[in-house]
């Protein structure tokens, strides 16, 4: 059996409910449990948090490590530190407010014997509002290497929530980097660039939160100071030439200063699916 770590970090802004219901589909309702959860602390997170934390630490005992920062450092740099604790050869993301279907692990364990030279994969994910029985909205990516290549010029071609990868190929790259938003999109493009061999599942592996309107405040000189710090890794890398790069570039920055009502528009009706 391939043994795994899965890796999450945790903030003061979280809500205990929410992370309550992801150990719940991480631990209790899998068909297949993880040999180790790290739970990264980005920071001081509070009684009622640390009240949720202690519980599921009595509750899963040495097969959950809790690794404590003294301050805010951001996901990126915390997922950094959390790599550093992963007992395991594989390693599985998962964000704290998010819920993963009942085979996620199975399926992903399956795959990867099929695949041994696989380094890094996800899968698909619906997205919900506030209840997960009406998950409705799937966030499609591709699922082989030419499609996920081309993909991944125009937008990021993995799930975050629902990756896998191999943390010493990860590490050899220097981990996850600072990029505002895009710490992920910008690691994938590194693996991409390397040559390493990637896919994606057709499967749902978890369901997303998306409450609170996130989809519509994706917008503002922030996002666009993030696009340009994408456009010049792409260059860098060349995984774009350089006139397709400065397009996508000009394209994704113009939805950043859309309102937010039609950001929303765009986000949940033409980037997004009705699962069939």
């Amino acid at each position: 059996m391939i043994k795994f770590s899965v890796l999450l970090s945790l903030y003061i802004k979280e809500s205990p409910k929410y992370l309550d219901e992801c150990f719940e589909s991480i631990w209790i309702k899998q068909t297949v449990k993880p040999d180790e959860i790290v739970l990264v602390l980005d920071g001081p997170i509070g009684t009622e948090l640390q009240e949720c934390v202690d519980y599921w630490k009595n509750r899963i005992g040495y097969n959950l490590n809790i690794i404590a920062l003294p301050k805010n450092i951001g996901l990126g740099m915390a997922l950094n530190e959390g790599l550093k604790h992963c007992s395991n050869e594989w390693v599985f993301r998962m964000d704290t407010d998010d819920i993963c279907v009942e085979k996620r692990f199975e399926y992903q364990l399956q795959f990867i014997k099929d695949n041994p030279n696989v380094v890094l994969f996800g899968g698909q994910i619906l997205e919900f509002d506030q209840n997960v029985d009406h998950a409705a909205k799937l966030k499609p990516v591709p699922e082989n290497y030419p499609d996920i290549l081309n993909f991944a010029k125009k937008r990021n071609p993995f799930n975050h929530i629902t990756v896998a990868f191999k943390k010493n190929e990860i590490l050899s790259l220097h981990g996850y980097q600072h990029h505002l938003f895009m710490e992920d999109y910008n690691l994938w493009l590194r693996v991409i660039s390397r040559g390493y061999e990637v896919a994606n599942l057709d499967k749902v592996l978890a369901y997303a939160r998306v409450g609170n309107g996130m989809h519509a405040k994706r917008r503002g000189f922030g996002y666009i100071k993030s696009e340009k710090q994408l456009l010049d890794l792409k260059i860098a890398l060349k995984t774009q030439s350089l006139i397709s790069a400065y397009v996508t570039f000009i394209l994704r920055s113009f939805f950043r200063f859309l309102p937010s009502n039609l950001l929303g528009f765009v986000y949940n009706n033409l980037l997004r699916k009705k699962p069939k």
